[in-house]
């Protein structure tokens, strides 16, 4: 096995790294947590300017043509520096571009992917209904009903993230009654300011600069050519951008670990108590080592992921597997984090309160650890559990 990167890939690491020392600072990432509700234009038109959107987009496209390893690279070191800056650039790279490049008509594509390369389309994914959040399908009563050349959706979604700055929302909705509810939902691809939609931000406390919003759809009237794959296969077409979505939710995870394990790194060397820097202490040398254990484990599958990803192989199941290892890698990192900064750990000055309150969220989104786990299990034969 090959664990090295290609010249090039190295070349796109140390972009990143150089743009986040330079733009994504300590103080960049704390004024984007208190002040702003998603990353602004600004911020996104810099990773424009990188070729950040346009990574996984073929060239003929307007796209580099680079596939998910080089996708991980470059949100690794986005994510380390403010989760919400590579949140903010996964959004249209695997909700918008993937999958337009894997199931979109020569139309679609020629219409959409070339803006996204540029950064001038955002986009957002509507999958979760208010009634449920793992149980997808079950929960599921948006619907589009064909008349004549539109659909007419209507309908609600819940914890939507980046729904109110979206220009397109790829929306799941019932388009066939059918005996198992997989068998008869769409995707379609909705303008975000056509008449009957309604989005409202939610408050949250965690990766704030990425608000969640709540989606109404009334009446709202889409043109069938925004049929995005075929009708009535649209949860097997979905399976495409769910997998990669793992993988990029792991990396939030892996970011949030990584950044909390340097932050508890560099106050340990500092911080004095007994007249020794504390991170003299065998304990907190040990929570030091089981964090940087935990995130080599974590980086090791997601780029695994991603290599199975790249060479067109299976990796659901590893896909499941580091979005619960990058989980725990975090939330290792948290929490030592904050017992290795004490009190101060518990304040606002403190970034490390920040990270604790960040990695909550990839806990349960977009699967929560346990429906992770019953899915692994099934894949080794065992029945279904819920």
């Amino acid at each position: 096995m090959d664990f090295q990167f290609t010249d090039d890939q190295k070349m796109l690491r140390e972009t990143y790294q150089k743009f986040c020392k330079k733009e994504l600072t300590p103080e960049y990432a704390r004024w984007l947590d208190e002040n702003c509700r998603f990353v602004p234009d600004e911020m996104l038109d810099k990773l424009a300017d990188l070729g950040t959107f346009a990574i996984g987009i073929p060239e003929e496209y307007g796209g580099l043509g680079l596939g998910m390893v080089d996708i991980c690279i470059m949100m690794e070191e986005l994510c380390s520096a403010a989760v919400a800056v590579g949140f903010a650039a996964f959004l249209p790279i695997g909700f918008g571009a993937r999958p337009l490049s894997e199931m979109g008509n020569e139309e679609q594509k020629q219409r959409h992917l070339p803006k996204i390369a540029a950064g001038r389309e955002k986009w957002s994914l509507a999958l979760t209904e208010p009634g449920g959040g793992t149980d997808i399908l079950g929960a599921l009563r948006t619907s589009a009903v064909k008349n004549g050349n539109e659909y007419i959706v209507n309908g609600s979604k819940m914890f939507i993230s980046g729904a109110h700055v979206a220009d397109y929302i790829l929306t799941v909705a019932i388009t066939a009654k059918a005996a198992q509810r997989k068998h008869g939902l769409s995707l379609l691809i909705i303008d975000a300011k056509t008449p009957g939609i309604t989005i409202n931000p939610i408050d949250k406390i965690s990766i704030r600069a990425i608000s969640a919003c709540e989606i109404h759809f009334e009446d709202v009237r889409v043109p069938a050519e925004n049929l995005l794959g075929q009708e009535n296969h649209g949860w097997y077409q979905l399976l495409g951008t769910l997998n990669p979505e793992r993988i990029g939710t792991s990396v939030f995870s892996l970011g949030v670990a990584k950044a909390a394990f340097n932050y508890a790194l560099e106050y340990a060397k500092v911080r004095e108590a007994f007249g020794r820097p504390i991170g003299s202490f065998q304990i907190l040398q040990h929570y030091l080592a089981d964090i940087a254990i935990e995130i080599e484990n974590a980086r090791n599958l997601i780029y695994k992921c991603a290599w199975l990803c790249d060479t067109g192989r299976r990796y659901d199941v590893e896909a499941t597997m580091a979005k619960i290892v990058a989980c725990r890698a975090s939330e290792l990192a948290a929490r030592y984090g904050m017992e290795i900064l004490g009190g101060y750990g518990n304040t606002t000055e403190y970034d490390m309160q920040r990270h604790f309150r960040d990695y909550k969220q990839m806990m349960f989104s977009p699967i929560s650890d346990e429906m992770s786990k019953n899915y692994i299990a099934q894949s080794f034969g065992l029945p279904r559990s819920y």
